[in-house]
């Protein structure tokens, strides 16, 4: 690992920002508005990156698009950001994404779950084994949504591979995330909260110490005010952000999130810095919503110190 195992872990306990991609009107990737989407969120303040992503439609770009959109963010990020590349679907891509991301200059991967409708606990672990031993250099953490893993697993994924360091966990429980932590070793791994900042202040006081985020493309500074709010403590002063992005937030929730990404980039499209266009399965809002994503993020504009 070019940086050390503290470094990585620091990045980890932040705002670990979800950048978009945005698309040109002939669908391919705008590189232009990309590197300025990127240079936002720097400016902003955020300093660390998670490139092919959810929100960046991970599953909706080619495996070309994903090494594009990894080596456009490593060269943009460039002692600014640590940036840890999203990788997945079967192991040997996978592990071709996350030596792809080592040869680009990336310190970590995630791992998105794995794409499968039987996985069994063992095979989990086996799962992330590959891709870890695969890339020792590199920091790496699972992303976790299936209920059904145990904590026991990542213990064993742990003490079989010392640079899975961390997690991001986003099954939404905090109970349940309470004791998955636990029982996987609280201080052996960094746990990021996975389902951003409406599960912040709850993940946080079971011990995660850094969030996901898709609303940091748009708003930088209320992100960054809640993580700020979550580190002092102060659950007061959080709440009171996810208060102002509670209905941003319920919208992209909607229907199992079908409109998680697209809220994100209409919001962006308002805002006037990208083009609202999604690739299927996902799609344009309707009217309705694309009115109450703009009075949400005029709103927010209006009001002092929460501008965009």
């Amino acid at each position: 690992m070019t940086l050390d195992q503290e470094a990585l872990r620091a990045a980890l306990a932040d705002v670990v920002a979800i950048p978009v991609t945005p698309f040109a009107e002939d669908g391919s990737i705008d590189q232009d508005t990309h590197r300025a989407l990127l240079r936002r969120l720097l400016d902003g303040g955020v300093r660390t990156l998670t490139p092919n992503g959810n929100t960046g439609e991970f599953y909706a770009l080619t495996p070309q698009e994903r090494c594009a959109v990894a080596e456009l963010t490593l060269s943009e990020a460039a002692g600014r950001a640590v940036v840890l590349v999203g990788v997945g679907h079967d192991v040997p891509t996978a592990i071709d994404a996350a030596r792809h991301a080592r040869e680009s200059g990336a310190d970590m991967v995630m791992v998105h779950q794995p794409v499968h409708p039987y996985v069994a606990p063992g095979g989990w672990v086996d799962y992330h084994r590959a891709i870890a031993d695969a890339v020792p250099e590199l920091g790496v953490v699972p992303y976790i949504r299936n209920a059904g893993l145990a904590g026991r697993h990542l213990a064993v994924l742990g003490e079989a591979c010392p640079n899975v360091i961390g997690v991001k966990y986003a099954v939404p429980d905090a109970a349940h995330f309470a004791a998955f932590a636990r029982d996987a070793g609280l201080d052996r791994f960094v746990w990021v909260a996975g389902l951003a900042e409406p599960y912040a202040p709850s993940y946080f006081s079971a011990g995660a110490a850094g969030f996901t985020s898709g609303l940091v493309n748009v708003a930088p500074k209320m992100s960054l005010t809640m993580i700020e709010a979550l580190r002092a403590g102060d659950y007061p002063a959080a709440m009171r952000v996810w208060e102002r992005i509670r209905r941003f937030e319920e919208l992209r929730a909607a229907d199992s999130s079908a409109n998680n990404v697209t809220v994100v980039k209409e919001a962006l499209a308002v805002l006037g810095l990208c083009r609202r266009d999604v690739r299927s399965p996902s799609r344009l809002l309707d009217e309705p919503v694309r009115a109450e994503v703009a009075a949400i993020v005029q709103g927010w504009g209006a009001v002092a110190g929460w501008d965009a």
